[in-house]
Parts: structure tokens; C-alpha cells; sequence
């Protein structure tokens, strides 16, 4: 009852098996699951391929990766190719508000050569008093000019904004503008694309 099956008895099994094997496929027959696309195939094999042995090799990728990509970043940045441009700077809205600000004189690029000014007069004020009144006069008026000129960007740029963009968000858009303007023109970034006086 328990005993092995003899060898004459297992060979037919075995034949069978092996011509069922050797016996082709039918091609109308369903797999039992979808052909892959073409695309889809190639980009797992490239991805098998391509995977790394071990986690400094990953590593060492990631590295690579994000150096490449900075590089791009940074050129893009000098010669603003919206392709690379940080996510902050993407889009027709925040190049249109750059246009904007790079194509007219604004009070607030003037600030920091100001600033040096009445740092150096600030020096010589402690011995003459008439120096001290100078930088102070100097403080409140750039800062006053720089609020005015601030406030006439924020309705002017919001009123471009509504026109050209009616149906895209800009939110945001504004702030950029004034975080903009702050910087001297040759020191922005990316690189101003339009002359002063050119209309964006």
C-alpha cells in the first residue's frame, strides 16, 4: 500500500510531461495577462540594468544626478531658459513680473549702494554732528521712497496682472516682484532679459 511506485510505472508520466512540453503553444491561446507596450519593456529592462549593485553606488548616482542638475539650474539662471529654472522662477507669470521689474529704474536697487553711503558718513558723525543729521535725513528719505515706489509696484503690477493672466493664478507674484527690486540690477538673478525702458 505504502511501497514506491516502480520505474515502469513513474514513465509514462514522465513521457507524457515531456511531450506536453515539447508540444508548441497555441497562439490564440490567452496568457493570462496583457503584452506589455514596447516602451513599457524597454524602460524595465533599463531600469534592471541600469539599478545599482549596492547603496554607495546609489549614492554616488544621487550625487551625480543632483550635480547635473545644478549645473543646468545655475545656467539657466544666467541665461533664463525656463526649462531649469527653479520651480520658484517658472512660468509665464513670474517672467512676465520679472520683464516688468528689470524694464523700469526702481528706488529700492538703490538701497544697499545708499546704505554704504551712510554707513561711511555713520564713521565720521560721532565727532561731527552735522554729518550725523545728513545719514539720518538719508535713512528716512530712502526708506520713505522705497515704501511710495513699493506701494505704486504693488497696484500697477496687480492691475498688469489681472489683464494679461485673467485665468492663471498669481498669487505670489507680487512679493516676487518686490524681493526683485531689491536686488541691483546686475546682481539679479535670473539675469535680467529685457533693456530699461522696454516694454515686457
Amino acid at each position: 500500500m505504502f511501497r514506491s511506485r516502480s520505474k515502469d510505472e513513474k514513465a509514462p508520466t514522465e513521457q507524457v510531461t515531456a511531450d506536453l512540453s515539447k508540444q508548441p503553444r497555441d497562439p490564440q491561446a490567452p496568457k493570462g495577462r496583457p503584452t506589455p507596450k514596447r516602451s513599457d519593456a524597454q524602460s524595465q529592462r533599463r531600469r534592471a540594468q541600469s539599478a545599482p549593485a549596492d547603496r554607495k553606488e546609489a549614492m554616488k548616482r544621487q550625487r551625480e544626478a543632483r550635480r547635473v542638475d545644478l549645473a543646468k539650474q545655475r545656467e539657466a539662471l544666467a541665461s533664463g531658459d525656463e526649462r531649469y529654472l527653479p520651480a520658484r522662477d517658472k512660468g509665464p507669470v513670474r517672467r512676465f513680473v520679472r520683464d516688468y521689474i528689470d524694464s523700469r529704474f526702481v528706488v529700492a536697487e538703490f538701497f544697499l549702494p545708499v546704505a554704504v553711503v551712510i554707513l561711511v558718513l555713520s564713521l565720521f558723525g560721532n565727532t561731527n554732528r552735522a554729518l550725523q543729521n545728513v545719514s539720518l535725513l538719508l535713512w528716512a528719505a530712502i526708506i520713505v521712497l522705497i515704501v511710495l515706489d513699493s506701494i505704486g509696484i504693488w497696484f500697477r503690477l496687480g492691475r498688469q496682472l489681472k489683464q494679461r493672466f485673467p485665468n492663471q493664478p498669481t498669487r505670489g507674484a507680487i512679493p516676487y516682484a518686490l524681493m526683485r527690486s531689491l536686488q541691483m540690477r546686475r546682481l539679479r538673478l535670473p539675469k535680467p532679459q529685457v533693456k530699461r525702458g522696454e516694454r515686457p
